[in-house]
């Protein structure tokens, strides 16, 4: 039987049964989706590598215990990852705190900035994280999952946990904050696509 062409429901219940090929499928169609996910929440390469493994490893450890209510597995996945991220934020400020109980850290210069202001592209991205970053969080998460990740509207509700029409607000709400604070710091600036639809 041809993987690609099955839906994510269907491998899915293949893989309930055992079936590590058709598993296999869905961590090649999702992937890199999960992964771009997390390393945007996570600003990390390494930990978003890392915890893409831990996303499939767990969805594999809870594929019998799952039933997926949709035709994609995409938005349980994202799901995963969010509180998966979360879990990890939480175990490295528990780290650091243990830390700095123990010695204070050094100064050490940030010459990252300097560098990403020699680069146009990069000091607009640079931009557009920053004014991303400053959102609410509930705004950011809808613009994370349906600008950057690529979700429809109704797949991002099922990962939040909402309804649409707070998707809906939400990403309304976040597009005109974003448009205000890069039209406010650099008027002449062109604006990146935020996903009109």
């Amino acid at each position: 039987m041809e993987d690609s062409n099955n839906t994510d429901r269907e491998l899915w219940e293949r893989g309930r049964s055992g079936d590590q090929a058709a598993f296999g499928t869905l961590f090649d169609r999702h992937a890199d989706t999960v992964y771009n996910h997390l390393r945007r929440r996570l600003q990390s390469s390494a930990d978003a590598e890392d915890l893409t493994s831990a996303v499939f490893l767990h969805a594999w450890r809870r594929r019998h215990e799952v039933v997926l209510d949709r035709d994609s597995v995409l938005p349980w996945l994202l799901a995963v990852a969010n509180h998966t991220a979360a879990n990890q934020r939480r175990a490295l400020g528990r780290y650091r705190a243990a830390l700095g109980r123990l010695a204070p850290e050094p100064d050490v210069a940030d010459h990252a900035q300097a560098v990403a202001e020699r680069v146009d592209d990069a000091a607009d991205l640079a931009r557009l994280r920053k004014a991303v970053a400053r959102l609410p969080a509930h705004e950011r998460d809808v613009i994370e999952l349906c600008v950057w990740t690529g979700l429809d509207q109704q797949a991002a509700a099922v990962s939040l946990g909402i309804a649409v029409g707070t998707v809906k607000s939400r990403l309304a709400r976040a597009r005109q904050r974003l448009g205000h604070a890069l039209t406010a710091r650099h008027p002449s600036a062109d604006l990146p696509d935020l996903g009109a639809s």
